[in-house]
């Protein structure tokens, strides 16, 4: 101890405030880790129901989509798994009906209709 009481209050004070910060930091990481656990489940979800609802060739080409185009991968993922929830899925989907299913899917960028007059 340095004998000099305001010194001793503040070394109190600055572990205090060490400790608190430890603890915010703690229940950052726990409130990161279960999103991340949440995240995980639903993905193994998606792909639990995606197995279920895509014959062989249909999870092939989409997987090949995912590669080339992840954004546009993920949409057609959460359509699949859409139309499923909602039982509008008889069966599964196979590859024809995945290539359909991708046409649809498509952002109409790729097409010009260029009318003349």
């Amino acid at each position: 101890m340095s004998g000099n009481p305001d010194e001793d209050r503040l070394d109190e004070i600055r572990q205090k405030k060490m400790e608190q910060l430890k603890e915010q930091q703690q229940g950052e990481g726990d409130a990161a880790e279960a999103q991340q656990a949440r995240q995980e489940q639903a993905d193994a979800q998606k792909q639990a129901m995606l197995r279920q609802h895509l014959t062989d060739g249909a999870r092939k080409r989409l997987n090949t989509v995912k590669m080339s185009k992840p954004d546009f991968g993920e949409k057609v993922e959460r359509q699949v798994v859409a139309l499923a929830q909602s039982g509008r899925v008889q069966g599964q989907i196979d590859e024809d009906q995945m290539k359909d299913l991708l046409e649809e899917l498509k952002p109409d960028s790729q097409s010009f209709n260029i009318r003349r007059r």
